[in-house]
């Protein structure tokens, strides 16, 4: 198994990760997030183009995605449409 890097923050930043795609996209990666985002509760982080700041335990936590069952796609450079189908969600 091998490390790939992955890009964060807009692109600005890298991060060195193991090959294995649950381990930094979909939901699994959505978990890691909120053990990373718990452990650092009382950090500060700024908003609003840094003219505000609140700490990271008072934000509020990610909502689950909801499904895009039956909604319809649009393909072929728009000139074509199908609807979704649930793909992998229980």
């Amino acid at each position: 198994m091998g490390k790939i890097k992955i890009r964060t923050g807009r692109g600005t930043g890298t991060i060195e990760v193991d090959d294995d795609a649950t381990k930094w996209a979909g939901d699994e990666f959505r978990k890691i997030q909120a053990v990373r985002k718990k452990a650092a509760a009382n950090r500060m982080v700024h908003t609003g183009r840094g003219t505000g700041s609140k700490r990271l335990g008072d934000m509020p936590d990610a909502k689950p995605r909801k499904s895009t069952e039956g909604m319809t796609r649009v393909t072929g450079r728009g000139t074509g449409s199908r609807k979704s189908k649930n793909k992998g969600s229980e």
